[in-house]
């Protein structure tokens, strides 16, 4: 005899880079058990790569491939999954470093212990109101862009010379002027850093700008320590701090 099967409900958030919809079901016992296992390793990639596997079976679009999403957009993908399998709050704890002065007149780091009740409910992306990814270099001439995945950003790290260069590079979707669209799949390496090497400075800051204003997910806690009264404000960002 079968036994009934469980219905799970379904969930959608708009992804923050385009607004499309995306339909997700929580995560179920088997995918607990994944995250188990990765936590148990203690190893920031394994995390990762848990997390986007059960970002996979959960999310129900045919036409979203996980591998493919931005950093920002997977991160507040995850965010919502784990509110809505878990729980909305997650308890997160941070120890202060403030430097004080032990019995000795050493100097030691504090230590005091802060819990914090965050709800992943109230995180929202933060848009800078000036980002875009279309850079204007001049009347005639421009560059869109495309925003790193997550494999991307793991490809380039391990990588031991990589710096902002490849990282331009890698996310340029296509150059363009007054007469053709030069898609950088057709541009070889060679010719697209002759290209950037070219630029005067104010054009390669715009550039650079695409990447310090581009959307965010994080949340800001304003830390008092207990033991030494030292306060400050701590940013947290990244899918690792709401893995539990």
């Amino acid at each position: 005899m079968k036994l009934p099967k469980i219905d799970t409900p379904i969930y959608e958030i708009n992804l923050v880079s385009n607004n499309k919809t995306v339909k997700f079901r929580p995560f179920l016992v088997k995918e607990q058990k994944l995250f188990l296992m990765a936590s148990e390793s203690d190893d920031p990639k394994e995390i990762v790569n848990c997390i986007k596997q059960v970002l996979s079976n959960c999310v129900l679009n045919d036409d979203v491939d996980i591998n493919e999403l931005s950093s920002f957009d997977l991160e507040y993908l995850f965010l919502n999954l784990r509110a809505k399998s878990v729980g909305e709050v997650v308890n997160l704890t941070y120890s202060c470093n403030n430097t004080v002065k032990n019995d000795k007149g050493d100097d030691v780091r504090c230590g005091g212990v802060v819990k914090f009740d965050v709800n992943l409910m109230e995180i929202k992306p933060t848009i800078d109101k000036e980002h875009s990814n279309k850079i204007e270099i001049n009347k005639k001439l421009g560059v869109v862009m495309k925003y790193p995945t997550f494999n991307l950003l793991s490809d380039l790290e391990k990588k031991p010379n990589a710096d902002i260069i490849d990282l331009i590079i890698a996310c340029v979707d296509y150059i363009y002027d007054d007469e053709t669209i030069y898609y950088s799949k057709d541009i070889d390496k060679a010719d697209m850093l002759e290209f950037f090497d070219s630029m005067q400075q104010s054009d390669f800051v715009k550039i650079e700008k695409f990447f310090k204003t581009a959307p965010k997910i994080t949340k800001t806690l304003n830390f008092k320590c207990p033991k030494c009264s030292h306060t400050e404000d701590i940013v947290i960002e990244g899918v690792q701090n709401f893995f539990g």
